[in-house]
């Protein structure tokens, strides 16, 4: 049975992600930051902890929280959205909110979780990010504070995995996935993604560490 730990799994990916391991019989830690998501894990059978990575506060009790833990499997999948383009100066509070949950959360979260993934032989800490992260190849400005904060995310995992050299980091995106963000019309469907993303975890090697991967492990070329 492994230890995983899920941040961000009130709802879409970050919850299946703890329906599937529940399922799985492995033993979930997971963050939520209002009553219904708490609600919601408790159902699942996870140990629910009541966390808001927007908040810089209420990150950085996390460590106490999970004090004495190992981790086989950790997961940072809290983010938020905006498709404002270039056209549309980004306002400071959004601009904000984008660059809170999905970049500086993840940066309080790393020295407080990936010591407890390093304690595992084989520990892997995973990061939610997006192909719309990319540099290469990007074909408009949509959505474009949103891609500023997964391409800056994907940089984070890359240099922080220098300083944890016995846990594999990796920038893993879900692929274009059916939730509140990515709309109906796309073209995975959440337990897919998940699964396919479980998979891809579970098959990680010391070589992959720091690198940007596909929903199914596959590396992204030209970053």
């Amino acid at each position: 049975m492994a230890t995983v730990l899920v941040i961000g799994a009130s709802r879409g990916i970050g919850l299946e992600f703890v329906r599937q391991y529940r399922e799985a019989g492995d033993r979930v830690i997971a963050t939520a930051r209002d009553d219904e998501g708490l609600a919601r894990l408790k159902v699942l059978g996870a140990t629910a902890l009541r966390v808001d990575v927007a908040n810089p506060a209420s990150v950085s009790g996390l460590a106490w929280q999970l004090d004495g833990e190992k981790l086989d499997i950790a997961l940072y999948v809290a983010g938020v959205w905006s498709t404002a383009d270039a056209r549309t100066p980004p306002t400071r509070e959004d601009f904000d909110r984008l660059m809170h949950a999905n970049v500086l959360g993840a940066m309080q979260a790393i020295p407080q979780v990936a010591p407890l993934v390093e304690a595992q032989p084989r520990g892997r800490f995973a990061f939610i990010t997006s192909e719309m992260g990319r540099i290469h190849g990007v074909d408009s400005s949509y959505a474009w504070v949103y891609r500023a904060s997964k391409a800056a995310l994907n940089m984070v995992v890359a240099s922080a995995q220098h300083d944890y050299p016995q846990a594999t980091m990796v920038a893993l995106s879900p692929g274009w996935v059916q939730t509140d963000m990515g709309g109906a019309a796309a073209t995975l469907t959440v337990d897919a993604s998940v699964a396919a993303m479980r998979q891809a975890l579970a098959g990680l090697t010391p070589q992959q560490r720091g690198a940007f991967l596909d929903y199914d492990g596959r590396p992204f070329e030209g970053w």
